[in-house]
């Protein structure tokens, strides 16, 4: 055994914390669905979700919370998030994956996230974003 496997775990080292926690989350995702509904680009993505982005917004906020580190407010409020299930109803392709990750790539740059978490970010946002594909193309 290790020391690093008998270490608790830091809040203060979490992806959460790193980031700025609560604000800046926050601000990731009204960064992210802003750019999304303003950006002609995103157009692919935006006509996935609702008129309204306000539900959207609140549980991309809650879900990431919790992914980052913090505290679980998405499993809290619905349980597991279940992402692949979710998603099913919607057509994500090829298109559509590279359209979020654009998103969320410069969300994460025009919010400020730190150059190393931005690049641990984007690795692990483009492995899930490419799980979620249900279609070819």
């Amino acid at each position: 055994m290790t020391d690093a496997d008998t270490e608790t775990p830091n809040p203060e080292r979490t992806p959460y914390a790193i980031v700025g926690g609560e604000a800046v989350v926050r601000k990731l995702v009204d960064t992210f669905y802003d750019q999304m509904d303003e950006d002609p680009d995103f157009f692919g993505i935006r006509k996935l979700h609702p008129p309204s982005l306000a539900t959207s917004r609140e549980k991309l906020y809650m879900f990431l919370t919790g992914w980052l580190g913090g505290p679980p407010l998405y499993t809290a409020e619905f349980g597991h998030p279940r992402l692949r299930a979710r998603h099913l109803p919607f057509a994500i392709g090829e298109a559509e994956r590279d359209q979020w990750m654009t998103c969320m790539t410069q969300a994460m740059e025009v919010v400020g996230i730190p150059p190393e978490m931005r690049t641990q970010l984007e690795a692990s946002f483009a492995n899930t974003a490419d799980w979620m594909r249900n279609k070819d193309g």
